[in-house]
């Protein structure tokens, strides 16, 4: 599986699971937004059938096998954070577009 997390991002989501009492999250994809596409995070104390699996330092990221193929192969996975605001933020080089508000995007 070619998914990529910053440090960043694996600190974000270890600390964020830990919170939540779990020790997975499950990415995919939904039709949603303007573009078509949004990434979706679930925290999850297993996978599902046929689930892509990364092991990170303190959780499991599982991956929808449909979602990868259709987009999130090379996927980069990073946290950002400003004065203002804090966010995942999502470098995907099978993107075309996205709309104006960046939160869905298109294959």
């Amino acid at each position: 599986m070619n998914i990529q997390l910053t440090e960043p991002a694996v600190n974000r989501l270890r600390q964020e699971l830990t919170k939540a009492g779990m020790h997975a999250v499950r990415l995919s994809l939904k039709e949603a937004g303007c573009s078509g596409l949004e990434y979706v995070f679930d925290f999850t104390l297993e996978g599902q059938e046929g689930d892509l699996c990364e092991s990170f330092d303190g959780f499991q990221l599982f991956v929808d096998p449909e979602s990868y193929s259709k987009a999130l192969d090379g996927l980069m996975i990073d946290f950002q954070t400003d004065l203002l605001s804090s966010s995942f933020v999502f470098n995907n080089p099978n993107k075309k577009g996205e709309c104006g508000c960046g939160i869905s995007f298109t294959v």
